[in-house]
């Protein structure tokens, strides 16, 4: 029997959702350079859905919108939660308009499977684990990433940056023997190093979400 050329199978994918908050493209800009700034290669060729649900003016110019999403090496593959003008814009650009259905408490269930990496992470180096947990078994230096869809534990000093629950799992949490990062995220939510600083009354913690606030625990490390 010939193999069919092609076949059209159901499947799922993560996309990262893009909620713009702002009719001033300018703006909205300043703020998009900021985040990427703090992890590029995090964010390069990431595929995103935008959420349009508070731009309500039906002259929003959704085609500079993703020309600046495209300058900045990010890929839109369509809008959701758009007007009748914005998604009509849409489909002339040839985006898809995603229906999106209420949303879930529940968290995302990951694998129970860990990366373990039994070195020091040097400054350029990033490292990421997808559906797992990491740990680092040394020192995250200045410089340097690392990444995961779940928890993040470093058995060293954290002196870089630290992104956990990459794919949205705010139950996600990081833990480090000297918490003395650049930055700290975890579902999107992030403390860059006078947050950490300023909130920080321990050298070990624990960084995790509470509501939709970054808080710092002590640890008896």
């Amino acid at each position: 029997m010939q193999t069919p050329s092609l076949e059209l199978k159901g499947s799922s994918f993560t996309l990262s959702v893009l909620h713009i908050n702002q009719f001033d493209l300018e703006k909205v800009t300043i703020e998009l350079d900021g985040k990427l700034a703090i992890a590029p290669q995090f964010f390069l060729g990431a595929p995103l859905v935008v959420n349009l649900s508070r731009i309500k003016a039906p002259d929003y110019n959704l085609a500079a919108l993703k020309d600046l999403l495209i300058s900045r090496q990010l890929v839109i593959v369509g809008i959701t939660e758009a007007i009748d003008e914005i998604a009509t814009q849409a489909k002339a650009l040839g985006l898809a308009n995603i229906k999106s259905g209420k949303q879930s408490n529940t968290q995302p269930q990951l694998p129970k499977t860990s990366k373990i990496v039994k070195q020091n992470v040097r400054s350029g180096q990033q490292i990421y684990a997808k559906n797992a947990d990491l740990v680092i078994l040394g020192t995250v230096g200045n410089g340097a990433e690392v990444i995961a869809d779940g928890s993040i534990h470093i058995y060293g000093n954290l002196r870089g940056k630290a992104m956990a629950g990459a794919s949205g799992d705010k139950h996600a949490i990081i833990i480090a023997r000297a918490l003395e990062a650049e930055l700290v995220s975890i579902a999107g939510q992030y403390w860059l190093a006078e947050n950490i600083q300023h909130n920080s009354t321990t050298k070990s913690g624990c960084v995790r979400l509470e509501g939709e606030s970054l808080t710092i625990e002590a640890l008896p490390l």
